[in-house]
């Protein structure tokens, strides 16, 4: 495995396969598809919304939703158009799908039509087909993005695209390592090669799909250089392969000071890496997602919630935030729960409109505290794989150069411990193989014992523990009561 562009033939020999895998795969046609995108109204197109909106420096907002039958999940993007005012649209797949167990998706199907209601935990769209991704498509008026959580998605995206979906999110690392626990990262790399390579082949004939890397990892006290390190990395396979259109994501910590660094940093490296490999022809954008742990239950407080991570998103500029709802702590939203969410991370972002963070020294520090804890990662995969990106992460994960907190899969290290400092900045506890310079580690260590000082305990992983439940409590920082 190489970070290499694939070959046209060798892609169709791989989509012949592929478009096997499943009965709905059969009869996909390229050209078809692009007579369908090229009849499109602009207004559909993910990548030109993303593009305006940063020329406008404006933040979108989406959210996620997804239900098993297509009249349903029709009914629901028109309801979170309509009454939650969304200017991009989701379609969530279902855990089925993304696990690739579409026999079990299609009993989904038939037991929510006996219900009445949706038994699946969102769309199951191979199993739908072309003719019912096409109906979804056309029956909204918005840009509609797949989000999923698939380590292979290869028959996923040549359906949906195919029905004119404009924006795929994920990646062949943060779909995989956070998401699963025994698929190895060269086969999820490879597989999402080719759905890059599908987004290219688009975009070799006049069709620009965006593609969005999942950004949060695991959701859970991921420090930003961890995340920035994985999307820059997924960045720049997918431009090998012919992407132009990328929206980088990051998720919430909670420190306003850090996630305003992180998202800026963020852009900063992105556009570096894509340069340094002789990319210029690519549209950058930043999608800021809202806090991924535990929610309060309360839903007074996790409006709270919503709307400091809808100020956390203005103050970043980054041009789209995920939208969490109100009902995050008591398993799938209703509709009228993600509406809400909806409309209050809106008016947030218009009170703020035109306001910022003035960049003064503290937020200049942790920009560049950032942007050299993810060139010290970045130098290490480049010299592990002899220069190629593909070959170096496979190694880096191998040997725990880059190390994703509590992430399930057996192909990550897991010895990283982060905790936060005592003004709610996460910060390493225990780096495990992470190669980070002795004088950043210094300054972790530093700050960590600022807050053990305050707290009158030894830095332990006891910290660890509280700073997980810490938000669903009520406080940033679990310090002891």
């Amino acid at each position: 495995m190489e970070n290499r562009k694939i070959e046209i033939k060798d892609f169709e020999k791989i989509r012949k396969d592929v478009l096997q895998t499943w009965p709905t795969g059969k009869g996909i046609c390229h050209e078809e598809a692009f007579k369908r995108h090229r009849a499109m109204p602009a207004g559909k197109n993910f990548a030109l919304a993303m593009s305006n909106a940063k020329k406008k420096k404006a933040t979108l907002i989406q959210p996620r939703a997804g239900v098993a039958l297509i009249d349903e999940h029709i009914k629901l993007l028109k309801f979170l158009d309509t009454e939650g005012d969304a200017d991009l649209l989701p379609t969530t797949i279902d855990a089925y799908t993304r696990q690739n167990r579409y026999e079990e998706a299609a009993k989904g199907i038939e037991k929510s039509l006996n219900a009445g209601t949706s038994l699946l935990n969102g769309f199951p769209a191979v199993n739908h087909g072309l003719d019912g991704c096409i109906k979804t498509v056309e029956n909204v008026e918005k840009p509609i993005q797949v989000r999923h959580g698939t380590p292979d998605a290869r028959l996923l995206a040549e359906i949906t695209l195919a029905a004119g979906f404009t924006s795929f999110e994920g990646g062949g690392i943060s779909y995989n390592i956070p998401y699963t626990k025994k698929v190895p990262l060269d086969r999820s790399i490879l597989d999402w090669q080719y759905v890059d390579r599908l987004v290219g082949i688009y975009q070799d004939n006049g069709i620009t799909i965006n593609r969005e890397p999942f950004g949060p990892l695991t959701g859970t006290l991921v420090p930003p250089f961890i995340s920035h390190t994985v999307g820059i990395i997924e960045g720049l396979l997918a431009l090998k392969q012919g992407v132009k259109s990328l929206t980088l994501g990051y998720g919430q910590t909670g420190n306003l000071l850090q996630d305003v660094a992180a998202v800026k940093s963020l852009r900063e490296l992105a556009d570096e890496y894509f340069r340094k490999d002789n990319y210029d022809d690519f549209d950058l954008t930043i999608v800021f997602h809202q806090w991924m742990g535990g929610f309060p239950e309360d839903e007074s407080k996790a409006f709270s919630v919503i709307s400091w991570g809808a100020v956390a998103a203005a103050f970043s500029g980054a041009e789209k935030v995920i939208v969490k709802t109100p009902h995050e702590a008591m398993g799938i939203p209703t509709k009228e729960a993600n509406a809400q969410g909806l409309k209050a991370t809106r008016q947030v972002l218009s009170m703020l409109a035109g306001q910022g963070i003035p960049e003064d020294k503290e937020l200049r520090t942790e920009i560049e505290l950032i942007k050299s804890e993810v060139r010290c990662l970045m130098a290490k995969v480049y010299e592990l794989g002899g220069g190629d990106i593909a070959k170096g992460t496979v190694a880096a994960f191998q040997a725990g150069v880059i190390d994703v907190p509590f992430a399930p899969s057996i192909y990550n290290n897991g010895k990283i411990l982060p905790i936060r400092d005592n003004e709610g900045f996460i910060r390493i506890f225990q780096k495990g193989n992470i190669p980070l310079s002795r004088e950043i580690c210094d300054y972790h260590r530093m700050k960590l014992e600022e807050r053990a000082k305050a707290e009158g305990r030894t830095i332990s992983f006891q910290m660890v523990t509280d700073d997980i439940y810490a938000i669903s409590k009520g406080r940033l920082i679990g310090r002891p009561r």
